[in-house]
């Protein structure tokens, strides 16, 4: 099973939306037949098995075991990965653009950024699983907490200014089998943290 897996089919992705289906899926952490996550839902076991059948068609769930009981075979099934993130290649046509209009200062095309990187590294791993080996990647997480509007965009100042000092210290087109990498560098309030305001971009 997967930590994490990237769902990129807009089947699989309608499929993993319906709510009777997530709740089979979360409750598949743990390998389970068809029977035994009816008594746990409170669905007939037929219709279990109906929305097993089409997440299974999809890759979202995988048999395991199968186990004979008098006259019947008990399938037990187990969710293919603990989460799953729906990728904005399931919807291609209507997809953001971070190209379009950029605007650092944007909320809108910062989640336009964080989209293209969900799109981007899902694309990755799907690759990576496929010839058996791990994506390089980095990230760094964390919270600060400015006393003023002030600070913020003093701050902002200068780690584009860091940022962009790094980029030029250590980006080279002339090196043959060099790689490009994707930088992407987001602030913005933590959602955790209860508002005494309205929310605005910038």
């Amino acid at each position: 099973m997967l930590d994490v897996a990237v769902i990129e089919d807009p089947a699989a992705a309608e499929a993993s939306l319906d709510p009777i289906r997530a709740r089979i899926l979360a409750e598949l952490a743990e390998p389970a037949s068809a029977t035994m996550l009816a008594a746990r839902i409170g669905l007939p076991r037929q219709k279990v098995n109906y929305h097993l059948k089409a997440l299974e068609q999809h890759g979202l769930v995988e048999l395991v075991e199968q186990r004979r009981k008098g006259n019947v075979t008990e399938r037990i099934m187990r969710a293919t990965a603990g989460a799953y993130v729906i990728s904005p290649a399931a919807l291609a046509a209507v997809a953001p653009d971070p190209a379009q209009a950029p605007d650092r200062l944007s909320a809108r095309w910062l989640l336009a950024l964080a989209a293209r990187l969900v799109r981007d590294v899902g694309a990755l791993l799907t690759g990576a699983e496929r010839a058996n080996k791990r994506v390089a990647t980095f990230a760094v997480d964390g919270e600060i907490r400015f006393a003023s509007a002030a600070d913020r965009a003093a701050f902002a100042e200068e780690l584009t200014n860091t940022v962009t000092a790094l980029v030029a210290r250590y980006h080279d087109e002339t090196i043959p089998g060099g790689r490009s990498h994707r930088l992407v560098v987001a602030l913005h309030p933590s959602a955790e943290t209860p508002s005494t305001g309205t929310a605005q971009e910038g």
